[in-house]
């Protein structure tokens, strides 16, 4: 009797045990499915590598950015955006479709990201310069109080295909942006569809 007694205890702790772990197993996906979902669909969190934003963002700073604009294409001209790179600013293929959810939810190589301002975005006309050294964004200049002046040592006059985006950095004398790639494919043109999402905040703020 006490053999079968000691039996029954240890099979009821055996069974007890695998549960747990069961449970364990079962909230650590639902982490893993949570965390990627807001990382997918909500905010992702990047850090500034370069001086190409200065002084709006300095090297090592935080940022978040939020995903719903991106998802929903309402990219903004003025907005800080972070792309995905590949097929523009990185000489690769185009991101696959495993990719492009890697990317969503935060996964895969962190050095295909740039951040940018959105300059112009379709159906838009961008020159460079007027006699003040102001961008003209379809004929009117284009008063920028975060950028260096002039606007940009480099000229040019280009219309911004739909579904596009043309975009710069503040720091405009170092900053490798739309104007490095206008004699390569695309034309210095980014496909909304590559945008991660908006800037909403750097550091611990959300603005």
């Amino acid at each position: 009797m006490p053999n079968n007694q000691e039996n029954a205890t240890f099979g009821s702790r055996f069974l007890y045990s695998g549960r747990l772990w069961k449970i364990v197993a079962v909230i650590a996906i639902l982490i893993i499915v949570i965390g990627g979902s807001v990382r997918g669909f909500v905010i992702q969190r990047f850090t500034i590598p370069s001086e190409s934003m200065e002084p709006t963002l300095d090297v090592g700073d935080d940022i978040t950015v939020w995903r719903p604009d991106a998802l929903s294409s309402d990219i903004q001209r003025g907005d800080i955006v972070v792309f995905d790179g590949r097929g523009s600013f990185v000489d690769d293929a185009l991101p696959t479709p495993l990719q492009k959810v890697g990317s969503w939810v935060g996964l895969g190589n962190r050095d295909v990201y740039y951040v940018k301002r959105v300059i112009a975005v379709g159906g838009d006309t961008l020159r460079c310069c007027d006699a003040q050294g102001r961008l003209l964004l379809n004929d009117e200049p284009l008063e920028e109080d975060y950028a260096t002046h002039p606007a940009s040592s480099t000229e040019f006059s280009i219309e911004i295909p739909a579904d596009t985006m043309w975009v710069m950095g503040d720091n405009r004398n170092k900053s490798a942006d739309s104007r490095a790639l206008m004699g390569k494919p695309g034309g210095g043109f980014i496909p909304l569809d590559r945008v991660i999402g908006p800037v909403i905040g750097h550091g611990s703020s959300v603005d």
